[in-house]
């Protein structure tokens, strides 16, 4: 039984995609567009969402947004709601990422994490929670991580980011679901973007952001409360989680080779 409402006739629908620039957000911008929706596109870089909004005349608005600040995302919610009269469908996936050791931890690298991955999220959610419930409608997709698993080498704040926004989509699920609206919660594994370019230890089963894309179109036309792929790699990551730490460390130390 599905746990939300399917989402499979996206034709009109009103979307905002929140870290559209490039990535995971571009090419789920990019399908949906390509499927008849209006798309509203948000991220720092205003370039790269004029250039997608510029293919697609006035189904695409591009809303150049820095997500720290929250005035300015709520102020960019505005707009759409003043252009379309609503919104249907919301995917939160900005977000940052930089490889930190234990002892390569500093506090200010830390609070930028946190500010764009959880932070961010908080201010574009608050004023997104109030226009649903006024409509009485609508879905809301958080962008996390198998990061959030489970602690994983090189990823000291970047997992306890996403780690947040899992417990987040968990609990706004139970408050939201009985409202009529509809929670999604994406943990991709490995995927291409500039942010997983940066790594330089082996990344297992890597897609395209095309693929990851599909991935999420799939799994919200399922009505899936998490989306969690590729399978043949996320699946054995939760299945270590049910092993005993002794194991779990043992497995991912020779697994990563940090």
């Amino acid at each position: 039984m599905s746990l939300n409402r399917p989402l499979r006739d996206w034709s009109g629908k009103r979307v905002w995609i929140i870290g559209a620039s490039s990535g995971i957000g571009a090419a789920v911008a990019r399908a949906l567009l390509a499927e008849g929706a209006r798309v509203a596109l948000s991220a720092r870089s205003a370039p790269g969402l004029e250039h997608i909004a510029a293919l697609h005349g006035d189904a695409a608005l591009a809303l150049p947004l820095d997500v720290i600040d929250a005035v300015a995302a709520e102020a960019a919610l505005g707009r759409i709601v003043e252009a379309w009269g609503g919104i249907d469908f919301v995917l939160l996936c900005a977000g940052t990422h930089q490889p930190v050791r234990a002892w390569t931890l500093d506090a200010t690298i830390a609070r930028h994490l946190v500010d764009v991955n959880v932070n961010g999220v908080f201010n574009c959610l608050a004023p997104l929670v109030r226009q649903m419930q006024l409509q009485g409608s609508g879905a809301i997709g958080i962008v996390a991580s198998v990061a959030g698993y489970g602690g994983l080498p090189t990823a000291l704040v970047y997992g306890a980011t996403k780690a947040a926004l899992i417990n987040l989509a968990e609990t706004l699920y139970l408050d939201l679901a009985p409202r009529g609206i509809g929670v999604f919660l994406v943990n991709p594994g490995f995927v291409k973007t500039p942010l997983t370019d940066r790594n330089t230890f082996r990344m297992p089963a890597l897609i395209s952001a095309e693929e990851a894309a599909g991935e999420i179109l799939a799994g919200i036309g399922r009505g899936d409360f998490e989306i969690h792929f590729p399978r043949r790699f996320t699946g054995w990551l939760k299945f270590m989680r049910l092993l005993p730490y002794r194991i779990y460390f043992a497995l991912v130390r020779r697994g990563t080779g940090l």
